[in-house]
Parts: C-alpha cells; structure tokens; sequence
C-alpha cells in the first residue's frame, strides 16, 4: 500500500528529517531482537512485543487502517 507519490514524498522527508537507524553485526541478530524488544518500550513494534500495553490498541487500528486503504481509489 502507498501514499500516493506526493505523500509518499512528504513522508520520506519526514523520515530523512526525524527517523534514525543503528546496527550491530551479529552471529545471531534474533537472540538481540528478543532481548531489546523484551527490555525497551517499543510501541509501534508488534511483533514479539505482546507484553507492551499499547499492543491490542496499536494492532486493531494498524487493521482498520489497511481495511480503509482497501476501499480507497489507487492514488498516483
């Protein structure tokens, strides 16, 4: 699913703007995943994350806003 190209810019902006991103190399980056996501509160992350409050709300709305998409016209 996509914005449509004007807003596909506008959030590219945004995230070149605001978004940042860090790695460390690792045998087994997966075993790190679990550890963080179990110790850091991160929201917007579903998966493995069940334990965050916001899980259920985040989800349910992540589906009603695919569902919206799908009734919406393809933008260009």
């Amino acid at each position: 699913m996509t914005f449509g190209r004007a807003d596909e810019t506008i959030l590219s902006q945004w995230m070149a703007d605001n978004a940042r991103v860090c790695w460390i190399e690792r045998s087994e980056p997966w075993n790190l995943e679990s550890q963080l996501i179990s110790q850091l509160d991160l929201p917007l992350n579903l998966d493995q994350n069940r334990h965050n409050t916001f899980h259920n709300c985040l989800k349910e709305l992540r589906a009603q806003a695919r569902q919206r998409a799908r009734e919406l016209p393809v933008g260009s």
